[in-house]
Protein backbone atom coordinates (compact mmCIF):
# COMPACT_ATOMS: atom_id res chain seq x y z
CA UNK A 1 0.00 0.00 0.00
CA UNK A 2 1.23 3.50 -0.84
CA UNK A 3 1.45 5.49 2.39
CA UNK A 4 3.45 8.53 1.26
CA UNK A 5 3.50 10.50 -1.98
CA UNK A 6 6.20 13.08 -2.79
CA UNK A 7 6.79 15.38 -5.75
CA UNK A 8 10.34 16.78 -5.52
CA UNK A 9 11.34 19.74 -7.69
CA UNK A 10 15.11 19.20 -7.70
CA UNK A 11 17.62 16.36 -7.89
CA UNK A 12 18.81 17.23 -4.38
CA UNK A 13 15.29 16.99 -2.96
CA UNK A 14 14.65 13.71 -4.76
CA UNK A 15 17.96 12.24 -3.56
CA UNK A 16 17.12 13.14 0.06
CA UNK A 17 13.70 11.50 -0.22
CA UNK A 18 15.12 8.35 -1.77
CA UNK A 19 17.73 8.08 0.99
CA UNK A 20 15.00 7.75 3.60
CA UNK A 21 14.07 4.23 2.61
CA UNK A 22 12.35 1.97 0.13
CA UNK A 23 10.59 4.04 -2.53
CA UNK A 24 9.13 3.64 -5.99
CA UNK A 25 10.16 6.27 -8.54
CA UNK A 26 7.59 7.21 -11.16
CA UNK A 27 8.17 9.39 -14.23
CA UNK A 28 6.30 8.53 -17.43
CA UNK A 29 4.92 5.30 -15.97
CA UNK A 30 4.71 3.55 -19.34
CA UNK A 31 6.58 0.51 -18.00
CA UNK A 32 5.73 0.82 -14.30
CA UNK A 33 1.95 1.00 -14.70
CA UNK A 34 1.41 -2.16 -16.79
CA UNK A 35 3.95 -4.07 -14.69
CA UNK A 36 2.19 -3.26 -11.42
CA UNK A 37 -1.25 -3.92 -12.90
CA UNK A 38 -0.04 -7.33 -14.09
CA UNK A 39 1.43 -8.14 -10.69
CA UNK A 40 5.01 -8.26 -11.94
CA UNK A 41 5.93 -5.39 -9.60
CA UNK A 42 4.50 -3.86 -6.45
CA UNK A 43 4.62 -0.26 -5.25
CA UNK A 44 6.76 0.56 -2.25
CA UNK A 45 5.09 2.44 0.60
CA UNK A 46 6.61 5.72 -0.64
CA UNK A 47 5.84 6.88 -4.20
CA UNK A 48 8.20 9.58 -5.51
CA UNK A 49 7.00 11.40 -8.64
CA UNK A 50 10.03 13.06 -10.28
CA UNK A 51 8.18 14.69 -13.19
CA UNK A 52 8.70 18.25 -11.86
CA UNK A 53 12.51 18.13 -11.79
CA UNK A 54 13.27 20.51 -14.66
CA UNK A 55 17.05 20.03 -14.40
CA UNK A 56 16.51 16.44 -15.58
CA UNK A 57 14.98 17.56 -18.87
CA UNK A 58 16.38 18.67 -22.20
CA UNK A 59 19.08 17.99 -24.77
CA UNK A 60 22.26 20.06 -24.79
CA UNK A 61 25.81 20.03 -26.13
CA UNK A 62 28.97 21.61 -24.76
CA UNK A 63 32.70 21.10 -25.33
CA UNK A 64 32.10 18.22 -27.72
CA UNK A 65 29.75 16.31 -25.40
CA UNK A 66 26.02 15.71 -25.60
CA UNK A 67 23.81 15.52 -22.52
CA UNK A 68 20.24 14.22 -22.46
CA UNK A 69 18.30 14.63 -19.24
CA UNK A 70 16.74 11.50 -17.79
CA UNK A 71 13.21 12.98 -17.98
CA UNK A 72 13.56 13.83 -21.66
CA UNK A 73 10.76 12.03 -23.48
CA UNK A 74 11.18 9.80 -26.49
CA UNK A 75 9.09 12.29 -28.48
CA UNK A 76 11.54 15.07 -27.58
CA UNK A 77 14.40 12.91 -28.85
CA UNK A 78 12.46 12.14 -32.03
CA UNK A 79 11.77 15.84 -32.68
CA UNK A 80 15.21 17.17 -31.70
CA UNK A 81 16.80 19.14 -34.54
CA UNK A 82 20.31 18.93 -33.09
CA UNK A 83 20.09 15.14 -32.76
CA UNK A 84 18.63 14.83 -36.27
CA UNK A 85 21.66 16.72 -37.60
CA UNK A 86 24.40 15.26 -35.43
CA UNK A 87 23.18 11.87 -34.08
CA UNK A 88 20.39 10.71 -36.43
CA UNK A 89 20.60 7.10 -35.20
CA UNK A 90 19.02 8.24 -31.90
CA UNK A 91 16.14 9.82 -33.78
CA UNK A 92 15.81 6.69 -35.91
CA UNK A 93 15.50 4.49 -32.82
CA UNK A 94 12.97 6.88 -31.26
CA UNK A 95 10.88 6.65 -34.42
CA UNK A 96 10.63 2.86 -33.90
CA UNK A 97 9.59 3.27 -30.27
CA UNK A 98 6.04 2.13 -29.43
CA UNK A 99 3.36 4.65 -30.48
CA UNK A 100 3.04 8.47 -30.39
CA UNK A 101 0.98 8.35 -27.20
CA UNK A 102 3.60 6.28 -25.36
CA UNK A 103 6.53 8.29 -26.79
CA UNK A 104 4.91 11.44 -25.36
CA UNK A 105 5.12 10.03 -21.84
CA UNK A 106 8.03 7.58 -21.87
CA UNK A 107 11.31 8.99 -20.53
CA UNK A 108 14.85 8.07 -21.46
CA UNK A 109 15.75 7.22 -17.85
CA UNK A 110 12.68 5.04 -17.52
CA UNK A 111 13.53 3.07 -20.66
CA UNK A 112 17.09 2.46 -19.44
CA UNK A 113 16.20 1.69 -15.82
CA UNK A 114 13.55 -0.81 -16.93
CA UNK A 115 16.57 -2.78 -18.18
CA UNK A 116 14.68 -4.83 -20.73
CA UNK A 117 16.98 -6.86 -23.02
CA UNK A 118 14.80 -5.45 -25.83
CA UNK A 119 14.93 -1.79 -24.71
CA UNK A 120 14.94 0.30 -27.89
CA UNK A 121 16.91 3.34 -26.70
CA UNK A 122 19.67 1.19 -25.21
CA UNK A 123 20.96 0.20 -28.64
CA UNK A 124 21.93 3.59 -30.16
CA UNK A 125 23.33 4.77 -26.82
CA UNK A 126 25.58 1.70 -26.63
CA UNK A 127 26.85 2.60 -30.10
CA UNK A 128 27.78 6.03 -28.75
CA UNK A 129 29.68 4.65 -25.72
CA UNK A 130 27.25 6.60 -23.54
CA UNK A 131 27.56 6.99 -19.79
CA UNK A 132 24.74 7.31 -17.28
CA UNK A 133 24.92 9.88 -14.48
CA UNK A 134 23.63 8.55 -11.16
CA UNK A 135 22.81 10.81 -8.21
CA UNK A 136 22.44 9.99 -4.51
CA UNK A 137 22.44 11.85 -1.18
CA UNK A 138 25.71 11.38 0.71
CA UNK A 139 26.88 13.33 3.78
CA UNK A 140 24.46 16.18 3.26
CA UNK A 141 24.90 16.78 -0.45
CA UNK A 142 24.28 15.24 -3.86
CA UNK A 143 26.94 12.75 -4.95
CA UNK A 144 27.30 11.90 -8.64
CA UNK A 145 28.89 8.86 -10.22
CA UNK A 146 29.14 8.02 -13.91
CA UNK A 147 28.80 4.47 -15.21
CA UNK A 148 29.37 3.34 -18.81
CA UNK A 149 26.04 2.19 -20.20
CA UNK A 150 27.72 -1.06 -21.29
CA UNK A 151 28.26 -1.81 -17.55
CA UNK A 152 24.89 -0.52 -16.34
CA UNK A 153 22.75 -3.59 -17.13
CA UNK A 154 23.31 -6.74 -15.08
CA UNK A 155 20.34 -8.89 -16.12
CA UNK A 156 16.70 -8.72 -17.22
CA UNK A 157 15.19 -5.87 -15.23
CA UNK A 158 18.40 -5.41 -13.23
CA UNK A 159 21.02 -2.65 -13.18
CA UNK A 160 23.90 -1.39 -11.04
CA UNK A 161 21.61 1.25 -9.49
CA UNK A 162 22.04 1.19 -5.74
CA UNK A 163 19.34 1.93 -3.18
CA UNK A 164 18.61 5.64 -3.19
CA UNK A 165 20.19 6.35 -6.57
CA UNK A 166 18.51 8.24 -9.40
CA UNK A 167 19.48 8.24 -13.09
CA UNK A 168 19.58 11.95 -13.89
CA UNK A 169 21.18 12.13 -17.35
CA UNK A 170 22.97 10.36 -20.19
CA UNK A 171 26.15 11.78 -21.71
CA UNK A 172 28.33 10.88 -24.71
CA UNK A 173 30.99 12.45 -26.89
CA UNK A 174 30.19 13.91 -30.27
CA UNK A 175 31.07 11.21 -32.83
CA UNK A 176 34.15 11.55 -35.01
CA UNK A 177 33.94 13.06 -38.46
CA UNK A 178 32.64 10.52 -40.95
CA UNK A 179 30.64 8.65 -38.30
CA UNK A 180 27.66 6.76 -39.69
CA UNK A 181 25.20 4.49 -37.90
CA UNK A 182 21.99 2.57 -38.47
CA UNK A 183 19.25 1.03 -36.31
CA UNK A 184 17.05 -1.93 -37.20
CA UNK A 185 14.21 -3.58 -35.31
CA UNK A 186 11.90 -6.47 -36.06
CA UNK A 187 8.46 -7.26 -34.72
CA UNK A 188 5.17 -8.73 -35.93
CA UNK A 189 3.65 -5.25 -36.28
CA UNK A 190 5.12 -1.77 -36.89
CA UNK A 191 3.98 -0.13 -33.63
CA UNK A 192 3.38 -1.02 -29.96
CA UNK A 193 5.71 -3.98 -30.36
CA UNK A 194 8.56 -5.27 -28.22
CA UNK A 195 11.58 -6.06 -30.38
CA UNK A 196 12.05 -9.59 -31.59
CA UNK A 197 15.59 -8.48 -32.41
CA UNK A 198 17.07 -5.00 -32.63
CA UNK A 199 20.51 -4.06 -33.87
CA UNK A 200 22.62 -0.97 -34.31
CA UNK A 201 25.94 -0.59 -36.05
CA UNK A 202 28.20 2.45 -36.11
CA UNK A 203 31.59 3.08 -37.72
CA UNK A 204 33.72 5.49 -39.66
CA UNK A 205 34.46 4.38 -43.22
CA UNK A 206 37.58 6.07 -44.57
CA UNK A 207 39.74 5.03 -47.49
CA UNK A 208 37.77 1.81 -47.69
CA UNK A 209 38.53 0.79 -44.07
CA UNK A 210 36.23 0.59 -41.06
CA UNK A 211 37.33 2.19 -37.80
CA UNK A 212 35.61 2.86 -34.49
CA UNK A 213 33.25 -0.05 -35.09
CA UNK A 214 30.41 -0.44 -32.58
CA UNK A 215 27.70 -3.11 -32.72
CA UNK A 216 24.82 -3.36 -30.25
CA UNK A 217 22.04 -5.95 -30.26
CA UNK A 218 18.82 -6.26 -28.29
CA UNK A 219 16.62 -9.22 -27.32
CA UNK A 220 19.32 -11.85 -27.94
CA UNK A 221 20.88 -12.08 -24.44
CA UNK A 222 19.97 -11.33 -20.81
CA UNK A 223 20.99 -7.69 -21.36
CA UNK A 224 21.42 -5.42 -24.38
CA UNK A 225 24.65 -6.70 -25.91
CA UNK A 226 27.79 -5.10 -27.33
CA UNK A 227 29.15 -7.55 -29.93
CA UNK A 228 32.79 -6.81 -29.13
CA UNK A 229 34.27 -9.85 -30.90
CA UNK A 230 32.54 -8.92 -34.15
CA UNK A 231 33.66 -5.32 -33.69
CA UNK A 232 37.25 -6.57 -33.52
CA UNK A 233 36.72 -8.69 -36.62
CA UNK A 234 35.72 -5.60 -38.60
CA UNK A 235 38.03 -2.98 -37.06
CA UNK A 236 40.57 -1.62 -39.52
CA UNK A 237 39.47 -3.97 -42.28
CA UNK A 238 38.25 -3.40 -45.81
CA UNK A 239 34.50 -3.79 -46.18
CA UNK A 240 34.11 -6.49 -48.83
CA UNK A 241 31.91 -9.55 -49.22
CA UNK A 242 34.38 -11.85 -47.43
CA UNK A 243 34.53 -9.53 -44.45
CA UNK A 244 30.72 -9.19 -44.34
CA UNK A 245 30.37 -13.00 -44.36
CA UNK A 246 32.91 -13.25 -41.52
CA UNK A 247 30.94 -10.68 -39.54
CA UNK A 248 27.72 -12.66 -40.02
CA UNK A 249 29.33 -15.80 -38.63
CA UNK A 250 30.96 -13.92 -35.77
CA UNK A 251 27.86 -12.09 -34.58
CA UNK A 252 25.76 -15.25 -34.62
CA UNK A 253 28.31 -16.86 -32.30
CA UNK A 254 28.14 -13.94 -29.86
CA UNK A 255 24.39 -13.99 -29.24
CA UNK A 256 22.54 -16.36 -26.89
CA UNK A 257 18.83 -15.89 -27.60
CA UNK A 258 15.97 -17.84 -26.06
CA UNK A 259 12.70 -19.26 -27.34
CA UNK A 260 9.66 -17.28 -26.22
CA UNK A 261 6.20 -16.30 -27.46
CA UNK A 262 7.61 -13.75 -29.92
CA UNK A 263 10.24 -15.87 -31.67
CA UNK A 264 12.42 -18.94 -31.49
CA UNK A 265 16.10 -18.79 -30.59
CA UNK A 266 16.92 -20.03 -34.09
CA UNK A 267 14.98 -17.22 -35.73
CA UNK A 268 16.56 -14.56 -33.53
CA UNK A 269 20.04 -15.84 -34.35
CA UNK A 270 19.13 -15.87 -38.05
CA UNK A 271 17.93 -12.26 -37.83
CA UNK A 272 21.22 -11.10 -36.30
CA UNK A 273 22.98 -12.35 -39.42
CA UNK A 274 20.46 -10.66 -41.71
CA UNK A 275 20.73 -7.39 -39.80
CA UNK A 276 24.53 -7.25 -39.66
CA UNK A 277 24.64 -7.75 -43.43
CA UNK A 278 22.09 -4.96 -43.96
CA UNK A 279 23.89 -2.67 -41.52
CA UNK A 280 27.26 -3.14 -43.20
CA UNK A 281 25.69 -2.50 -46.59
CA UNK A 282 24.26 0.74 -45.13
CA UNK A 283 27.68 1.81 -43.88
CA UNK A 284 29.26 1.00 -47.25
CA UNK A 285 26.63 3.10 -48.98
CA UNK A 286 27.44 6.10 -46.78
Amino acid sequence: MIENYSVPSSVAEAAQLLQQGDATIVAGGTDLTPQTEAGARTFASHLVNIQRIEEMRGISTSDGRFRIGGLTTVTEILESKILAEEIPVLVEAADHFASPQIRNAATLAGNLCNASPAGDMCIPLLLLDAEVELASWVDGSVAIRSVPLAEFFTGPGKTVLQAGELLVAVEFRQPAKGFTASFQKSGPRPALEISTVSMGLAAVLQDGLLTGVRIAIGAVAPTPLRATATESTLEGRALDENMISSAVQSVQQEVSPIDDVRASAWYRKHLTGVYIRRALSHVAGN
